[in-house]
């Protein structure tokens, strides 16, 4: 039940943004985490904590069994809620790998979680809704900076200019 083994092109789309974001010391939230692999990338890669939220209670088992297999519990805090919902303080950098039109009602919420400056990368989008999920960032206060496309999935990189 808790998607993401890393093979699949949306979630390889976002591990290579991280890759190339993450420079260390970055408060995340993953949010959708399903199995957990881009939290603990995350950690893996340098931020210093990552707080995980899924609402699936089955997915934040898997998450939590992952996190504990990778020796990353120091850094990542899985909880089970939805979206934004349960976050308070402000994140550099918010990863979610979901689908285009939770993507879109998610865009307020994290451009109001996100510091200024910070970036939201989400990726689970189709080639064809990819235009729409960028108007609802833009709409969102947030500036698209990066898309990148595998196949008919598109990943999206959007920063908080204020």
């Amino acid at each position: 039940m808790a998607f993401g083994c890393g093979s699949h092109p949306t979630t390889s789309l976002c591990l290579k943004l991280l890759e190339k974001y993450i420079c260390g010391g970055e408060r995340v939230y993953d949010v959708g985490t399903g199995s957990g692999i881009l939290a603990i990338a995350a950690a893996a890669l340098g931020a210093s904590r990552v707080v995980a939220v899924e609402l699936d209670p089955v997915a934040c088992r898997a998450a939590v069994e992952n996190v504990e297999r990778n020796r990353a519990g120091e850094k990542v805090r899985v909880v089970q809620g939805n979206l934004l919902d349960t976050v308070k303080d402000r994140a550099d950098l918010v990863v979610s790998n979901i689908i285009a039109s939770v993507i879109i009602s998610l865009a307020p919420d994290a451009a109001e979680a996100l510091a200024s400056g910070g970036l939201l990368i989400t990726s689970g989008i189709i080639h064809p809704r990819a235009g729409e999920v960028r108007s609802a960032l833009e709409a969102a206060g947030l500036a698209v900076c990066e898309q990148l496309e595998d196949g008919e999935w598109v990943a999206i990189v959007a920063k908080k200019t204020s």
